[in-house]
């Protein structure tokens, strides 16, 4: 429980500062929704103009601007990014940290076993996740209601969209986890988390201008595309699938590969 409560007090301050920027992130693209009121037709139709293939990489594809929720998808994008990179960030410090600063042998000298160790890491993990994606869902309500511009929207299509949000910080903290497991030593977690997010969002891009489904298969942020859930007003259980999977292998895998790690101390 110590061990839980020292994790948490170190996530905390990044944790309300990921809060921060994403509840300015969803303010502004929300006021700028409400300002344009009228004018998002016209929006339309410079979008319409655009190659398909650069359409598809944003995301933008066949989503209608001017409604309320189909802008706000292109919000939610940024911000999957954003919750992912810090996701990403625990996953990969979760161990790392303390192999880093040469500081794993005190740690491990407590009579706690290395699976109770690595479980109240993770636990104090989700809960720093917890606090951002709290703070999503609640901007997003009160922001969607504040500047909806006499609008209305499907509160079960928003619930799903803000669901991508959970899911993509589970998917980052445990293969960031997973990865940090397999790599002898990591100096920076930020080079890591950065690479593994922006390469699986360009490769989701990379993908719609190809039209490959391959591409669906390798990367979250398809299995997670926005656009697809206003669309259909549901998540696409096979692809959904992938990502539950992928979740659950790299935690198990965490475990078992902790448990053989050959610790450096000093």
């Amino acid at each position: 429980m110590n061990i839980y409560k020292h994790e948490f007090k170190m996530n905390l301050k990044s944790a309300l500062t990921w809060s921060f920027w994403v509840v300015v992130l969803i303010f502004v693209f929300l006021s700028i929704f409400s300002s344009m009121d009228g004018g998002m037709d016209a929006f339309n139709s410079i979008l319409k103009n655009y190659p398909p293939e650069l359409r598809a990489a944003f995301g933008m594809d066949g989503i209608d601007m001017s409604s309320l929720l189909g802008f706000f998808s292109f919000a939610i994008m940024f911000c999957e990014i954003i919750v992912s990179i810090q996701a990403a960030n625990y996953g990969f410090s979760l161990v790392s940290v303390e192999e880093r600063d040469l500081t794993a042998d005190f740690l491990l000298a407590k009579p706690v076993g290395r699976t109770k160790i690595l479980t109240a890491k993770f636990l104090a993990a989700i809960s720093s996740l917890a606090i951002t994606n709290a703070v999503v869902w609640i901007a997003s309500f009160v922001f969607l209601n504040v500047y909806k511009a006499g609008q209305s929207y499907d509160r079960r299509t928003l619930i799903l969209l803000l669901l991508t949000i959970t899911f993509l910080q589970l998917f980052f903290l445990s293969v960031g986890a997973l990865v940090s497991l397999c790599v002898k030593k990591i100096r920076s977690v930020t080079p890591y988390s950065m690479g593994i997010v922006f390469g699986l969002y360009i490769l989701n891009a990379f993908g719609g201008t190809m039209e490959d489904d391959m591409f669906s298969y390798l990367t979250p942020f398809k299995h997670f595309e926005a656009n697809q859930i206003i669309k259909n007003g549901s998540f696409n259980t096979n692809l959904v699938m992938i990502s539950v999977v992928v979740i659950i292998l790299s935690f198990v895998g965490s475990y078992v590969l902790y448990q053989r790690r050959d610790i450096h101390s000093v």
